[in-house]
């Protein structure tokens, strides 16, 4: 008697069920399709990448078991993942193919381990001048626009990736200076930037680096004597994108190095995207020459979103990986998880793996569970305008008042408690303080926080402000 796919998999699943939780088996194999069998290759379908990937991880052992059993050692398992294709073929692990449903799909022997997605620099060298050598670009496709959702905490550092990926080097946005708080996506969206001049000018070198890992190759350069050869390795790069340039404060050789290299860049007309946890008038410790041509093109600052936003983050990511959820508990999550999108995707998959852990449904219950292990386990963050308020009701004066432009010296010295504070409390750039607090501008925020600290050191009455107002804060 011939076997059929749909035989095939009957058999494996009565092996998998025998030896798995029922509510894991359940969860994950009660979904799945056979579709067909072709030699030693099972194909199977599942709902979606996020449940492809747990089955790798987690069941890959017994999947490999139980299809040596009906198939032979040479067996093979194929996923087909369900999922209309929004995104176009940028999925990690898959590949698009002409079909009614526009599925993609993914070809994976399961004793095979998945493939490191961003593999080490080999070499940092190259002859210079030699440009048929083939430089890996470190990008990860799994970042994209199309999932970094725009809102308006992010969308003058989208509207500006996106110009800059239509035509690297030929806007005023060179460099392109993303910066703000972690978690925020700032490597996301330059991921997205040189994903996309990759695939409207695949002729171009585009190469993604941290500071950190720049810093650690220009040293190993200077020990083995080819510093010139690192120089020349960069200066080929079309569109470099260097992450967490802040890294390089107080590295002088380092930044010396990378001086020369962006000036070749810019003047050949290469494009330069960078990476910051600050604007560039806020970072120390890196050389004025430098720092003057970050300046040169745009610096654009990425914001904690919105609640709107973090909804449409949310579902973005439960539609991805093919989750169903509640309306009720979206916006719950959405409402309590502030601080960054890293948090509210993990806070996501988090409720999902608990879900499935302890065979519960995902609840408003479940969901108060998981964030409120995330809002004990996160750092609150203030924002500026609750700082604005508790700094004026402790003075007795509403928030215009603080504001404004007159100089009375007790109202004088609220603004520049609040600007202090928000420095202290939020990561939000000296600018942005400025803005937020009467329209003032960086260097004033600056001479705000000097003047806190050197009352605070010589007047007790002064101390006592600030002690009092951080008690309020910290609460």
């Amino acid at each position: 008697m011939s076997k059929t796919a749909q035989t095939v998999w009957n058999n494996c699943l009565e092996f998998i069920k025998d030896n798995i939780q029922p509510q894991a088996y359940k969860t994950w194999f009660e979904p799945i399709i056979a579709v067909k069998l072709t030699d030693n290759a099972l194909s199977i379908q599942v709902p979606s990448k996020f449940f492809y990937e747990w089955l790798e991880e987690h069941y890959v052992k017994i999947l490999k078991v139980s299809l040596t059993k009906e198939l032979g050692e040479k067996a093979k398992l194929v996923y087909i993942i369900k999922m209309e294709n929004t995104y176009g073929n940028k999925q990690p692990f898959t590949e698009k193919i002409p079909s009614s449903n526009r599925s993609a799909v993914k070809s994976q022997e399961v004793d095979i381990p998945l493939k490191n997605k961003n593999p080490e620099l080999r070499n940092p060298f190259v002859i210079p001048g030699i440009r048929n050598v083939k430089i890996e670009s470190q990008l990860n496709p799994n970042y994209s626009f199309e999932n970094f959702l725009e809102g308006d905490s992010n969308r003058l550092a989208r509207s500006a990736g996106l110009a800059v990926a239509a035509k690297p080097g030929g806007t005023s946005f060179n460099p392109l200076l993303i910066f703000g708080g972690v978690g925020l996506g700032k490597t996301h969206l330059v991921h997205a930037i040189g994903v996309d001049i990759k695939d409207k000018y695949p002729e171009k070198t585009v190469l993604y680096i941290s500071a950190e890992k720049f810093t650690q190759q220009y040293i190993d350069s200077v020990k083995k004597n080819n510093r010139n050869d690192f120089i020349h390795f960069y200066q080929i790069i079309d569109v470099l994108i260097i992450d967490d340039v802040q890294f390089l404060s107080g590295k002088t050789g380092t930044q010396d190095v990378f001086f020369h290299i962006f000036n070749h860049l810019h003047q050949n007309g290469k494009q330069v995207i960078l990476t910051s946890d600050k604007a560039p008038v806020d970072m120390q410790d890196i050389e004025q020459r430098l720092l003057s041509r970050f300046k040169w093109g745009l610096s654009a600052e990425l914001q904690t979103p919105d609640f709107e936003t973090r909804v449409s983050i949310v579902k973005n990511k439960l539609y991805r990986d093919g989750v169903d959820m509640p309306e009720e508990i979206i916006n719950y999550v959405a409402k309590n998880i502030k601080s960054n999108v890293r948090e509210l995707e993990g806070a996501i998959i988090s409720l999902i793996a608990q879900s499935s852990f302890n065979k519960k449904e995902v609840t408003i219950d479940l969901a108060r569970i998981v964030v409120e292990k995330f809002v004990k386990n996160t750092k609150r963050e203030v924002s500026i305008d609750y700082i604005q308020k508790v700094v004026s009701d402790y003075f007795q004066m509403d928030v215009n008042t603080l504001q404004s432009k007159t100089r009375k010296r007790h109202i004088v010295q609220a603004r520049q408690l609040a600007m202090f504070f928000a420095k202290k409390f939020t990561k939000a750039s000296l600018a942005s303080i400025g803005s937020q607090i009467g329209k003032r501008d960086h260097a004033t925020v600056l001479h705000a926080c000097k003047t806190v600290d050197n009352l605070t050191s010589t007047d007790k009455q002064f101390k006592k402000y600030v002690d009092d107002i951080t008690k309020k804060l910290s609460v």
